[in-house]
């Protein structure tokens, strides 16, 4: 298993790229399965739970082909073609390790008429049930079974019917998961209170160039008009505003000035308000967006909410920068119950963070110091490696197959603006 080892201290300065989307393309990848078509993937990023998600698809009868790809090169060109559905069923084995295999089961049930998925793994940032994507696929006429483990669901004889649903809380899953199954049912689905994400807009772009009918793509009120079938289309994966937000920390907390070349500031409000408020200078153009931190961080208050609020995914990241802040800044996560498991790593660090509930305390220290972490998730895992590049000494950061999962050749990118940074084998 590998470690990254990290020599702190120095100002990140350059320009670096910004991938594909992982949480989009986990969305984008099971559109396949709703055609027999070729379906083609531009920018699609090279990371472990991309291959994961590929494998599984092949237990569906998915093909694929990768066109033009170099090693050296940042994402790849994907088709994917799903002549028939061989198999309806989602394993254990191929769903445990990732949560976003879920996603299947509404595509799934669309073409085939039945899926049955086994209940998801991933990351263990705390309880995030399915019961939305059960309940707003019932709503468009499904018939669910659990059982030992797996969901089975069942549309009837001649198709989902369209429906009606209305999220009691805002649910990107489940909203996705509902939207796939919907394009093709005989009848309209309406959406209301639906998570309105850039991923989500992404997967409905998807689905019209696929032929699909969707009113209101960006709102929280959905109207699908369901059509007899989709065809193929040629899509590229939207830029990764997570992965684009968690380099300008690293940037911020260095001091330095870095560019996020192919980085969409639309859909990064928060984190660039967030950013301006600590102190970080940001300016973006239609091709990428700069961030400078060339004066001191100031602390500040905030709190993760569904989009256009904070993501949860950038907590992680802003708490590591607050680290290095003067003052006390208060963080509150209303996402998930579970997302400070990155804390006591970061105080070995020499972080001083105080947990209340869903509530952390970060008092600004001068230096924070290298010392060997763990990282426990892929943001937590990020947020290790920011503090490492602004810590003294050396930071060993270890089980990093967690930022395999989501950030594509992390080192050789932060390597292009400056960091000194090494990946090896942890023995």
């Amino acid at each position: 298993m590998d470690k990254l080892i990290i020599r702190g201290g120095n100002r990140l300065s350059g320009s670096l790229p910004i991938s594909g989307a992982k949480n989009s393309a986990l969305t984008l990848i099971p559109c396949a399965l709703l055609t027999d078509e070729p379906v083609t993937l531009r920018n699609l990023p090279r990371l472990a739970d991309i291959d994961g998600f590929q494998h599984l698809m092949t237990q569906f009868g998915v093909s694929h082909s990768i066109a033009g790809s170099r090693p050296e090169d940042f994402g790849r060109v994907v088709t994917m073609e799903t002549t028939r559905i061989t198999s309806s069923t989602a394993p254990y084995d191929l769903v445990r390790k990732m949560r976003a295999s879920i996603l299947v089961l509404g595509p799934l049930l669309a073409r085939a008429g039945e899926a049955t998925v086994s209940l998801p793994g991933g990351c263990a940032i705390g309880n995030r049930p399915i019961d939305l994507h059960l309940k707003a696929l019932e709503a468009i006429g499904a018939r669910i079974e659990l059982a030992q483990g797996y969901v089975k669901a069942i549309a009837p004889d001649g198709g989902l019917t369209g429906g009606r649903f209305d999220f009691p809380v805002v649910s990107v899953g489940a909203t996705e998961n509902v939207i796939m199954a919907a394009v093709t049912a005989n009848g309209t689905t309406e959406l209301t209170n639906a998570a309105r994400e850039p991923e989500i807009v992404d997967l409905c772009n998807l689905l019209a160039a696929m032929g699909a009918e969707i009113e209101g793509i960006g709102d929280s009120d959905l109207t699908i008009h369901g059509v007899k079938r989709l065809h193929g289309a040629s899509y590229k994966v939207m830029p990764d505003r997570i992965e684009a937000g968690s380099y300008a920390c690293a940037a911020a907390i260095t001091g330095g000035e870095v560019r996020l070349e192919g980085a969409r500031a639309g859909d990064m409000g928060a984190t660039i308000n967030a950013l301006r408020n600590i102190g970080v200078t940001v300016e973006h153009d239609a091709k990428g967006v700069d961030i400078a931190a060339n004066g001191a961080l100031k602390a500040v208050n905030l709190s993760t909410a569904p989009y256009p609020g904070l993501a949860t995914d950038m907590q992680a990241q802003l708490m590591s920068l607050l680290c290095k802040a003067e003052g006390t800044s208060i963080l509150k996560e209303t996402i998930f119950e579970n997302r400070y498991m990155h804390v006591p790593e970061l105080a070995r660090m020499g972080a001083e963070i105080e947990t209340e509930g869903r509530t952390a305390i970060v008092k600004g220290v001068e230096q924070l110091t290298g010392a060997e972490v763990m990282a426990t998730d892929l943001r937590a895992s990020m947020s290790l490696v920011i503090a490492a590049l602004a810590a003294a000494g050396e930071t060993q950061v270890r089980r990093i197959y967690h930022l395999d999962r989501g950030y594509e050749r992390l080192e050789e990118k932060l390597k292009l603006v400056g960091a000194d940074i090494e990946r090896v084998g942890d023995d």
